[in-house]
């Protein structure tokens, strides 16, 4: 229980979660940029009357029904993209998340009907976010706060207070004109955030040694190991679900499922490999079992480190070759997000410390001070900081 309650669980997962999804729905709405007023938009063939309609009667959230307007549309739009960027590389993180999932719901409330399972995935994640501390390590927050502070408040805090009055500000007028849904559980969520945030920036500014201090670490932590696990268990449920649907299936039991989806021409972006492919009737057989086999066992080996890093690494291949075969990269980028929440903290600590050795190399070869040969130095101090701290029976958890 102290170790629950004392640190939040999983900082690297939850970074790279956050890095992933962000970055995932960042590219997707660029992609379809030039499309997005038929997607989202004036011209979608699902028009904003009969998606005012379909939204009063299911009460979703999505800012674009507030207006018809093509400036609006225009404006959550950019908003959507700034938030993804920004949360992506973790600049004020919790306000970040907040205003990414306004802007997920929003786009994919407007037009149920453009999703697919990789959209359904990004719409569930933007929601956990918001409750996690994803922004411990690898993010700008976290570089900010390894800074000295000395006897001058630093000019980035300024970003922080005027995002909490511009929130709400929104946040009352919405509640004020009844646009938050038909839901009575989510203005309450949103003015939950809304307040705990000014509580925690006050709490934090003023009085950063005191019990409420402490207590409100105590909660944020329950609330990120909490939805770490749902998370996790979203993950597991996924696969599990996935499978056994599968297993029910007549083509998946006679190993010939995949030969189809290759033969479409919608999902073959690649026509002679994915011809290569369907043509070996053992190869079919093999990878559609083996999908079926590999979704059904992961759940169940949580608990076997090593079977799971492998499991891991084959569903992780297997996600990349259907956003290279089927033409499904921000489905296969999104699984494999989600995945990321069950990798090695060593693996993904040597996977930080190798990007930011090629940083270093890169800065030090742009600004003409590395010579060929040259071994880098010692990493400093501050980050060293972000190094796990593990615990004395080795630290590992289904994370870890």
């Amino acid at each position: 229980m102290q170790r629950i309650t004392a640190s939040a669980l999983g900082p690297y997962q939850s970074a790279v979660i956050r890095i992933g999804f962000s970055a995932t729905y960042l590219l997707f709405l660029l992609r379809e940029f030039p499309h997005r007023h038929e997607m989202y938009g004036p011209d979608a063939p699902w028009r904003w009357d009969m998606a005012h309609q379909l939204i009063s009667g299911n009460q979703a959230f999505t800012t674009l029904m507030w207006s018809d307007s093509s400036v609006w549309f225009e404006f959550v739009y950019g908003l959507a993209l700034v938030s993804a960027a920004l949360l992506m590389v973790g600049w004020h993180t919790r306000a970040m998340s907040v205003l990414f999932m306004a802007g997920v719901l929003s786009l994919q409330n407007r037009s149920i009907f453009m999703g697919d399972g990789g959209d359904n995935v990004i719409h569930l994640m933007a929601i956990y976010l918001v409750l996690t501390r994803c922004g411990q390590v690898w993010s700008l927050d976290a570089r900010r706060a390894r800074r000295p502070v000395g006897g001058e408040p630093r000019a980035g805090d300024l970003a922080g207070p005027l995002l909490w009055v511009a929130f709400g500000a929104v946040l009352l007028g919405a509640t004020v004109t009844d646009n938050l849904g038909g839901t009575s559980w989510l203005p309450v969520f949103f003015w939950i955030l809304w307040i705990g945030h000014g509580v925690w920036w006050a709490v934090s500014r003023y009085a950063p040694q005191s019990e409420p201090r402490t207590l409100l670490d105590v909660v944020a932590n329950l609330a990120h190991n909490a939805t770490l696990v749902v998370i996790m268990a979203e993950v597991c449920l996924i696969y599990s679900t996935a499978g056994w649907y599968k297993i029910q299936g007549s083509r998946w039991q006679d190993g010939t499922a995949l030969y189809y989806p290759l033969k479409l021409h919608y999902f073959t972006p690649w026509p002679a490999l994915s011809d290569i492919l369907a043509s070996s009737g053992v190869m079919v057989m093999v990878l559609t079992y083996a999908t079926v086999i590999v979704q059904v066992a992961f759940p169940f080996t949580l608990f076997n480190r090593r079977v799971k890093n492998v499991l891991l690494v084959v569903m992780i291949c297997e996600h990349a070759g259907i956003a290279l075969l089927l033409g499904l990269p921000f489905f296969s980028m999104a699984m494999i997000a989600a995945d990321a929440v069950f990798l090695p903290t060593v693996f993904l600590v040597w996977l930080g410390g190798r990007a930011a050795l090629g940083r270093d190399l890169l800065v030090r070869r742009r600004n003409g001070k590395g010579r060929r040969g040259e071994v880098p130095g010692p990493r400093d101090g501050a980050d060293r900081r972000e190094a796990p701290q593990h615990s004395g029976d080795g630290g590992h958890t289904l994370v870890g």
